[in-house]
């Protein structure tokens, strides 16, 4: 079992920065990769950035160049800068145990925090 926590969520002006944490704690040896989404209101829950245990990054073309996601072996950061309104949501740390875990599929992640909210004011 691995237990994710996040943190560092808030209310930002658009064009502002914010950095969320993930702590992880548990059985971390049996996963592969640590991810963010996000989920608006009224929206599906979509895939942020991932990075694997080699530390190879992955970001979804709506974030790529604006947010940055590293790792150390218990826990993961994604700094987002030039926040947009639209980047509005509650943000979920999760982790894999599967091989096969993709950014676009979020049920090859098995392991889930609970969300911290971020909000983006124009």
């Amino acid at each position: 079992q691995v237990r994710m926590m996040e943190s560092g969520g808030g209310s930002v002006q658009a064009g502002g920065s914010l950095t969320l944490t993930c702590a992880a704690s548990g059985s971390i040896e049996s996963t592969y990769a640590m991810a963010w989404f996000r989920q608006a209101p009224g929206k599906e829950r979509e895939g942020v950035a991932t990075i694997d245990n080699g530390g190879n990054t992955k970001y979804a073309v709506s974030v790529k160049g604006r947010f940055t996601i590293s790792r150390g072996s218990v826990k993961n950061t994604l700094r987002m800068d030039n926040l947009k309104p639209e980047d509005t949501a509650m943000y979920y740390c999760a982790s894999s145990s599967y091989m096969g875990w993709s950014l676009t599929h979020d049920a090859t992640w098995n392991y889930w925090g609970q969300g911290t909210q971020v909000t983006v004011s124009s």
